[in-house]
């Protein structure tokens, strides 16, 4: 014969655990700590482990949310081709870093009809304030499009932004989250910079950067042949006439 001992009911913890579960039902959202300061109110000082360690056995784990995505307007079906220059420019950042390691933003836009380099902002950090300045020059220089094809950046999406587009009439066009062949000119343009600029130097700092690059765009649109183009630069084909609307 063996003697076990057999532990007895402990009535405070079934007490607690049951009023545990009925306030997790009333409150979805409350975690542990904010149930213990719940379960104090009425059973006075209780050791906050012992509330842990009855809510972990009870199962009551709020789920993690997913993050959300800030994201603007979406498309519901595929944009219409561009038939025109100024109809819509499409605008994408990549990044790089000079050859200490500092990180810097390039800003892209380019026009979807002629494949125009329109502009390349280089800066170590690039905010919808600063966008909206380059438009802002750049409708003083050439005008503005009447569409932007762009992906749910918080750049893109900001409040600020949003506001701008909607002062200048400029309809914003936003990708769908993780489908970047819907902003396809511009993507294919930062393949063809990355591989033929980038890559091609090392920048010691933001000046040089900003004038290499600047001097590949001007030869990008002037002197480059473009395949899609029939082999003409976006210069070219954009000083061809234009078909009658």
């Amino acid at each position: 014969m063996t003697w076990r001992y057999r532990p007895k009911p402990n009535v405070l913890n079934e007490q607690l655990s049951q009023r545990l579960c009925e306030l997790a039902k009333q409150r979805l959202r409350f975690g542990s700590p904010r149930l213990t300061v719940l379960l104090r109110r009425e059973f006075g000082v209780v050791n906050h482990k012992r509330i842990e360690r009855l809510y972990a056995e009870a199962d009551l784990q709020i789920p993690r949310r997913k993050r959300r995505s800030r994201v603007g307007p979406q498309r519901q079906v595929p944009m219409k081709q561009a038939s025109k220059p100024m109809q819509r420019w499409s605008m994408d950042f990549v990044h790089d870093a000079l050859y200490d390691g500092t990180r810097f933003r390039v800003f892209n836009l380019v026009d979807d009809y002629t494949r125009e380099s329109i502009a390349i902002e280089v800066d170590s950090s690039m905010t919808s304030e600063r966008l909206i300045r380059v438009f802002e020059r750049l409708r003083t220089d050439v005008g503005l499009p009447a569409q932007l094809s762009c992906d749910n950046g918080s750049e893109f999406t900001s409040r600020g932004f949003l506001a701008w587009a909607g002062w200048r009439n400029v309809d914003l066009q936003f990708i769908r989250p993780g489908k970047p062949t819907e902003n396809a000119f511009v993507e294919s343009f930062n393949g063809k910079f990355r591989d033929e600029c980038l890559n091609q130097h090392w920048f010691r700092n933001l000046v040089e950067a900003r004038d290499i690059i600047e001097r590949w765009r001007l030869d990008y649109n002037y002197q480059r042949p473009h395949r899609s183009l029939g082999q003409l630069t976006p210069m070219e084909f954009k000083n061809l006439p234009q078909p009658m609307a």
